[in-house]
């Protein structure tokens, strides 16, 4: 918890009493349903929460944004977004069961009103969103033919409208087709080892009809 405090100094008590809960949240539904690997879940803020919050660095969300999270998996990076944004809406999909009913119950006893989640594949989400955020559920050009169609018209931020994407590692070849990609490296912003090859990309998409 003392590492989110350290570069999130502004939070409301509300948020930070939300982020401290995250801990006993986790490690209770994980004794349950096993959603965070073993060895990560006493890393919990560092490899889930505070990597979440790297597209915060990135990327202040106005408030009445729209946000697709897509292969949340227990909630990562929707919830501590949720969490640190109130104001923006978040809707959290994953296509097995088990990780949404963990992410709903997580959502409902921290009072997240503004999260909504739901077992569903991209492709069948209706609607459209100002960005798409995942964790490296899989490679770029098959993580757009699923969301490319699902982007708003209407630009309310500095950054064009798209995805906004958490990945690790050399990223010249995945992104060779998508030349207005940019990255931007977490290790200019965290100081933890763990972000050293972490980064998050943003790719405009422009609005299809």
């Amino acid at each position: 918890m003392d590492e989110i405090l350290r570069y999130f100094p502004d939070l409301t008590d509300i948020q930070k009493e939300q982020f401290q809960k995250l801990d006993f949240l986790y490690h209770d539904w994980n004794e349950k349903i096993n959603v965070i690997s073993r060895k990560d879940i006493d890393s919990l803020y560092t490899k889930h929460v505070l990597h979440s919050l790297g597209i915060a660095k990135i990327m202040k969300f106005e408030p009445g944004s729209y946000v697709l999270d897509v292969g949340t998996g227990g909630g990562f990076p929707g919830i501590p977004l949720a969490i640190l944004f109130p104001e923006t809406r978040f809707y959290l999909i994953d296509v097995i069961a088990k990780k949404i009913k963990v992410v709903q119950g997580v959502a409902d006893a921290l009072g997240l009103k503004n999260v909504k989640a739901e077992q569903i594949r991209a492709e069948n989400v209706k609607g459209d969103f100002d960005f798409i955020v995942s964790r490296a559920v899989t490679n770029m050009p098959d993580f757009v033919s699923w969301v490319k169609t699902k982007i708003k018209k209407q630009q309310k931020h500095e950054l064009k409208n798209g995805i906004l994407y958490l990945k690790g590692g050399d990223l010249t070849e995945e992104l060779a087709d998508f030349p207005k990609a940019t990255q931007y490296d977490l290790v200019d912003f965290f100081k933890d080892e763990f972000f050293e090859t972490k980064k998050v990309v943003h790719l405009p998409l422009k609005f299809v009809v």
